[in-house]
Formats: C-alpha cells, sequence, structure tokens
C-alpha cells in the first residue's frame, strides 16, 4: 500500500519554518547545556570521584557501591544529603561539603547514564533465599518482600535505590548500618525492616540483588 503525504501550502510551509527558526536555538542552547553539565561532571569524576567509584561508575572495591546506572534523583538526593550533613560519612561529607547544586544535577546526569553491571551469582543456594526473601519476604518474622518497593528486578524508582547488579558487600554493610542506625538518612523504614533480618537472610539478600538483571522489553513479533 503507498500512501500519500497531502501538500502543504505556502501558508502551511511558512509556519513551518516559522517554527522550526524558533525550535533550533532552544534546541542548541540546551544541548550546549548538557554538554556543559557533562564538563562539569567529568572535571569532578577525575578529581575526586574516581579513586572510590571509578571513572565509569563501577567503583574500584566492593566496599564502594557502583553508581552506573543508578537512578538520577537518589543520587542526587544521596549527594545533598552527604553535603548538609545529614547522612553521615567522613569521606562523603568532606568529599559533598563544596558541591554546588548544579554540580550534584551534573553528577547524577552523568553516573545515571552509564550502562549498570551485574554479578555471576556462583551460590545458588544461598541466592534462593534471597530470591525468598526479596519476592516474598518473611512472613514469620514480618518481614516484607523487597519487590515492593524496589520493583521486581532491583530497578528501585526514582526516589529509591536501584538494587540490580550492585555490590553483595555494599549492600549488606548497608543493611547491617539501617539496622544499628549508623545509617543516619531514610532509616525510618529501613530499620523496621533490616532489625528483623537474620544475618543469613542480609548476606542472602545481598547475593541475590547482585546478580540480578532488568527484564529486556520483548521484541515485538514482525
Amino acid at each position: 500500500m503507498v500512501y500519500f503525504q497531502p501538500s502543504l501550502s505556502k501558508g502551511d510551509d511558512s509556519k513551518t519554518m516559522n517554527r522550526l527558526l524558533i525550535a533550533l536555538p532552544l534546541l542548541l542552547v540546551a544541548n550546549a547545556g548538557t554538554a556543559a553539565g557533562s564538563d562539569i561532571a567529568k572535571a569532578i569524576v577525575e578529581e575526586k570521584c574516581h579513586l572510590c567509584h571509578g571513572t565509569e561508575g563501577e567503583a574500584s572495591s566492593a566496599i564502594y557501591p557502583r553508581l552506573a546506572g543508578q537512578n538520577k534523583e537518589y543520587l542526587v538526593k544521596q549527594l545533598k544529603n552527604f553535603r548538609d550533613g545529614i547522612r553521615k560519612s567522613d569521606t562523603m561529607n568532606e568529599m559533598a561539603k563544596e558541591l554546588t547544586d548544579e554540580q550534584i544535577e551534573a553528577l547524577a546526569d552523568y553516573f545515571s547514564s552509564k550502562p549498570a553491571r551485574t554479578h555471576r551469582v556462583r551460590d545458588k543456594a544461598l541466592a534462593a533465599v534471597g530470591y525468598y526473601i526479596f519476592h516474598k519476604g518473611n512472613r514469620f518474622s514480618g518481614i516484607p518482600a523487597c519487590k515492593t518497593c524496589h520493583g521486581d528486578y532491583g530497578e528501585g524508582t526514582e526516589k529509591l535505590p536501584r538494587l540490580a547488579g550492585q555490590h553483595k558487600r555494599y549492600v549488606a554493610d548497608q543493611l547491617r548500618a539501617f539496622n544499628e542506625r549508623v545509617r543516619t538518612n531514610d532509616n525510618a523504614v529501613m530499620h523496621t525492616i533490616a532489625s528483623k533480618l537474620t544475618e543469613l537472610e542480609i548476606e542472602a539478600v545481598a547475593l541475590y540483588v547482585s546478580g540480578l538483571k532488568e527484564k529486556k522489553p520483548e521484541k515485538a513479533i514482525q
């Protein structure tokens, strides 16, 4: 079947051209702003972030979180909390104390745009325990399913962290920090949950989410 596009009158051509002339400068400004933000972020990453988190957000050690692919608004919140002293960390409070809102936005854009990675899970039996807690919770101890807030594939939300592919060690450390109230932000809900987790459950959930991948959309049948 052949489709014909209706011809435009001279008046329509003129209106279309005017719209393009108006939109083009706005597009150029937006692109320039994006490029400037990327340059700001790269400079800060090279100066500060890369030693612990890597230049691509992959993290140089399992004790540091992977930032690649992390949700942007969550990164913004955490960096502001570090800067403002709401979330306590000797290292991060010092690193973030001079960051402006613009720089924080640029860093969040930078790391959230990087491809997320995942881990190979070798202890399938322990991961199976983590799968159960993540998807079903533990009704005997009052633990809700993790997926309720963090999503079926650990993708999180704008406000909640992506857990999929995060380092097992880091996730386990944060769960213990929530339990002991060492983690000084986002503690209201997470302390209630983490305080009910056994050591086995902490290790199991941390292992399971480290190997999670987001489900890829299925290709449409041609």
